[in-house]
């Protein structure tokens, strides 16, 4: 089988690659980087150094694909419209699957992405669902994993400079979390399967906690089993990204992001559905995250 994964050597792709290699597969992997290709190439796999905003570069290496994995990897320079950026990325996806006759695609999307307002980035998502959806004759499978664990690193400066954890959501908010490697391994496996048909989703969680136990856990892991969870306004919260070098945007929408979790409505669809919940739990990533927060 010839696979083609977006988002470079990324927390996802990589062991997403090396799944698919070690399967004794052909794999090339998208990359806007020249600086990753002998890294890529180190591990078996084919470099395509390319954007994803050029559509003949993508039909171009989408052409011959059993399959393609796509991501929409963060943007580089803040954009003036980050949701309409991502669509954007989603319809530059589909239009490439269209030209280069590729008939199955794996779709990384994100808890949250019922929702065509109200949650941020993954609002933008919502519309590249509905991008790749609008193709005939592909089969579409859209992962939506939960709130990733590693997105928790970015709270090691407001432990070490505030001596607290907080988001503009409640200490009893209950938070799904995924750990990036459970996430490929859900994404080998229906890549190297490829039963799904039509156009399809599935969810990927790994544990279910509140903001509460989030915060006793990894303060117990780096030796703070005090360390307090505070909620802060919307307007706090804006203010507190922004002056720590967070382009407004962004700010803006991860705020949204906070509303979206904090209503509840983030994960309402998600709890439709019977999510069998992947191996690594929150105490497990919570010694990564001590390791790191040691490191920094």
């Amino acid at each position: 089988m010839k696979y083609i994964l977006a988002g470079s050597l990324g927390n996802i792709n990589k062991p997403l690659a090396q799944k698919l290699i070690a399967a004794g597969h052909n794999v090339t992997i998208i990359s806007s980087s020249e600086a990753r290709k002998p890294e890529i190439e180190s591990l078996g796999a084919k470099a395509a150094i390319g954007s994803v905003e050029d559509v003949a570069f993508l039909t171009e290496t989408f052409k011959g694909a059993d399959a393609v994995f796509t991501l929409i990897p963060p943007p580089v320079t803040p954009p003036e419209d980050w949701k309409a950026r991502i669509r954007q990325i989603g319809k530059n996806f589909a239009d490439a699957v269209k030209a280069s006759g590729v008939k199955k695609v794996v779709q990384l999307s994100s808890i949250g992405a019922h929702m065509p307002a109200g949650c941020g980035p993954v609002s933008g998502i919502h519309f590249a669902e509905l991008e790749l959806d609008a193709l005939e004759g592909v089969d579409v499978l859209h992962l939506r994993p939960a709130n990733f664990y590693t997105n928790l690193f970015a709270l090691i400066g407001l432990i070490k400079h505030a001596g607290i954890l907080g988001n503009n959501y409640g200490a009893d908010s209950p938070i799904v979390l995924v750990h990036p490697n459970d996430i490929a391994a859900v994404a080998a496996e229906e890549l190297l399967g490829l039963a799904f048909t039509g156009k399809s989703l599935r969810y990927i969680a790994s544990d279910e906690r509140t903001s509460r136990e989030i915060t006793a856990v990894l303060g117990a892991a780096i030796g703070k089993p005090e360390l307090p969870y505070v909620e802060f306004t919307d307007e706090q919260n804006y203010e507190g990204m922004t002056s720590a070098g967070v382009p407004a945007e962004l700010a803006r929408n991860f705020v949204e992001m906070g509303t979206a979790i904090r209503s509840g409505e983030m994960f309402s669809d998600y709890k439709k559905h019977q999510v069998e919940l992947g191996p690594t739990k929150l105490e497990d990533f919570a010694k990564e995250f001590a390791g790191v927060y040691s490191a920094s």
